[in-house]
């Protein structure tokens, strides 16, 4: 009887990251340790942060921020007030998230509420 066959490294990391990506998109309204993420990749905390960032472009931490961002401000355009949508993203609270936007977007939710809430054209000025 032939063993299995081997599967190259790469293509293991692959499939690796893409369980983690699944496992954070499913629960990104909770805490995600970079531990747990590790766990489930079954890799090294530091290599786990090495292989994420090789394939995705970010650090996982980056990446988990991006898409609460994103979230966040879908929430946010379909009326949500902006304490509930930090919550429901998986920001600690408003404050969390309001440092995180800044960063990201250079404005706060607020500054971004108003200025998606405005016609177009006057959206096209402010940019």
């Amino acid at each position: 009887m032939n063993p299995p066959p081997r599967i190259p490294a790469p293509a293991r990391s692959a499939a690796a990251i893409q369980r983690v990506q699944r496992h954070i998109h499913e629960n990104l309204n909770q805490a995600l340790a970079l531990s747990e993420l590790a766990g489930l990749a079954g890799l090294s905390i530091w290599r786990f942060a090495t292989v994420f960032r090789q394939q995705v472009g970010v650090s996982p931490h980056r990446y988990i921020c991006r898409l609460r961002l994103a979230r966040a401000q879908a929430l946010m355009r379909q009326g949500m007030p902006v304490a509930s949508a930090a919550s429901e993203a998986g920001f600690y609270d408003q404050s969390h998230l309001s440092r995180h936007f800044k960063t990201e977007f250079g404005m706060t939710p607020g500054q971004y509420l108003t200025a998606a809430s405005q016609p177009r054209a006057a959206r096209q000025a402010f940019q």
